[in-house]
């Protein structure tokens, strides 16, 4: 039985600037084993966008998925429907070849919030699974963690594309003053760490010149 994971995310941006970014999300330091993206086709049908895009992905895996995994990278066939009219992008998502070894399919739908102005929702929902008798189960629970460990970096990916299409945005604002406000505690840690350390060689220092004397 395949395994389902779904999780919801929601971006300090509006819907409008959210849906820029999609298009614009790589290449960018979270994603780097995104090699390249092609778009196939892109048309409007009834007034929504529908567009098709080739992915490309490094295939990394644990020893014992080599045997099954021989491929370097993987294509990801990316398929969305934008609605302006009602303010809704969906995408769908899935792998291009080792179908029946793990066949991974991901849906996102990205909404306006209905709760909070100026916010946009992601609902991700993926399914994964395996055809290799034997070994079905551990190929499944390898997939569906890896997927999840990728959406902490699609989510972080997102967000740094975010902050530096719209960098006068007030979430972006503060995203730069809490990396200033990290890097200005990480020093005083540095300082104080190597303050103490040199008054503790010191005190050492002293101690053994009163032993000896």
């Amino acid at each position: 039985m395949a395994k389902y994971y779904e999780n919801m995310t929601t971006f300090n941006y509006s819907w409008e600037q959210v849906t820029q970014c999609f298009w614009n999300r790589y290449p960018n330091p979270f994603s780097t084993h995104v090699l390249s993206e092609d778009t196939v086709c892109r048309e409007i049908r009834n007034g929504k966008l529908h567009s098709k895009r080739l992915l490309t992905k490094t295939n990394r895996v644990p020893k014992w998925g080599e045997r099954f995994f021989k491929a370097k990278s993987v294509n990801i066939l990316e398929e969305s429907v934008l609605d302006p009219q009602e303010r809704v992008l969906v995408t769908y998502t899935r792998n291009i070849g080792f179908n029946k070894i793990m066949n991974v399919v991901e849906k996102v739908t990205y909404r306006a919030s209905p709760d909070h102005p100026g916010k946009t929702v992601a609902v991700r929902s993926a399914w994964v699974d395996s055809s290799v008798f034997g070994f079905a189960t551990a190929i499944r629970a390898f997939g569906l963690d890896r997927f999840k460990k990728n959406c902490a970096k699609t989510v972080d990916g997102f967000n740094f594309v975010l902050h530096h299409m719209f960098p006068n945005h007030p979430a972006s604002l503060l995203a730069v003053a809490q990396q200033h406000h990290t890097k200005s505690h990480k020093i005083k840690e540095a300082a104080k760490n190597a303050s103490e350390h040199v008054k503790a060689q010191a005190e050492q220092f002293v101690q053994n010149i009163a032993v000896k004397g």
